[in-house]
Protein backbone atom coordinates (compact mmCIF):
# COMPACT_ATOMS: atom_id res chain seq x y z
CA UNK A 1 0.00 0.00 0.00
CA UNK A 2 2.26 2.61 -1.34
CA UNK A 3 4.07 3.42 -4.18
CA UNK A 4 2.04 1.24 -6.07
CA UNK A 5 -1.09 2.48 -4.97
CA UNK A 6 0.00 5.96 -5.07
CA UNK A 7 0.89 5.55 -8.96
CA UNK A 8 -2.55 3.54 -9.81
CA UNK A 9 -4.35 6.47 -8.64
CA UNK A 10 -2.56 9.01 -10.40
CA UNK A 11 -2.81 6.67 -13.55
CA UNK A 12 -6.49 6.41 -12.97
CA UNK A 13 -6.98 10.49 -12.17
CA UNK A 14 -5.36 10.95 -16.13
CA UNK A 15 -7.23 8.78 -17.51
CA UNK A 16 -10.43 10.43 -16.08
CA UNK A 17 -8.78 13.92 -17.17
CA UNK A 18 -8.13 12.00 -20.72
CA UNK A 19 -12.04 11.32 -20.60
CA UNK A 20 -12.82 14.41 -19.84
CA UNK A 21 -11.23 16.21 -22.47
CA UNK A 22 -12.17 13.57 -25.54
CA UNK A 23 -16.25 14.04 -24.17
CA UNK A 24 -15.30 17.65 -24.20
CA UNK A 25 -14.14 17.63 -27.77
CA UNK A 26 -16.99 15.10 -29.23
CA UNK A 27 -19.76 16.75 -27.45
CA UNK A 28 -20.03 13.09 -25.54
CA UNK A 29 -21.40 14.44 -22.15
CA UNK A 30 -21.66 11.13 -20.56
CA UNK A 31 -18.12 10.38 -21.68
CA UNK A 32 -16.76 13.39 -19.78
CA UNK A 33 -19.49 12.58 -17.12
CA UNK A 34 -17.72 9.22 -16.12
CA UNK A 35 -13.61 11.14 -16.65
CA UNK A 36 -14.86 13.77 -13.53
CA UNK A 37 -16.42 10.53 -11.83
CA UNK A 38 -13.04 8.83 -12.57
CA UNK A 39 -11.09 11.81 -11.25
CA UNK A 40 -12.96 11.96 -8.35
CA UNK A 41 -12.58 8.80 -7.13
CA UNK A 42 -8.91 8.70 -7.81
CA UNK A 43 -8.79 11.62 -6.00
CA UNK A 44 -10.37 10.26 -2.91
CA UNK A 45 -8.48 7.71 -2.99
CA UNK A 46 -5.07 9.35 -3.20
CA UNK A 47 -6.95 11.35 0.24
CA UNK A 48 -7.02 7.80 1.56
CA UNK A 49 -3.14 7.27 1.29
CA UNK A 50 -2.38 10.90 2.62
CA UNK A 51 -4.22 9.97 5.75
CA UNK A 52 -2.74 6.15 5.94
CA UNK A 53 0.71 7.75 5.39
CA UNK A 54 0.09 10.56 8.28
CA UNK A 55 -0.84 7.48 10.54
CA UNK A 56 2.53 5.69 9.98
Amino acid sequence: MGVDDKARNAGEEWQGKAKEALGDATDDRDLEAEGQKDQTSANLKQAGEKVKDAFR
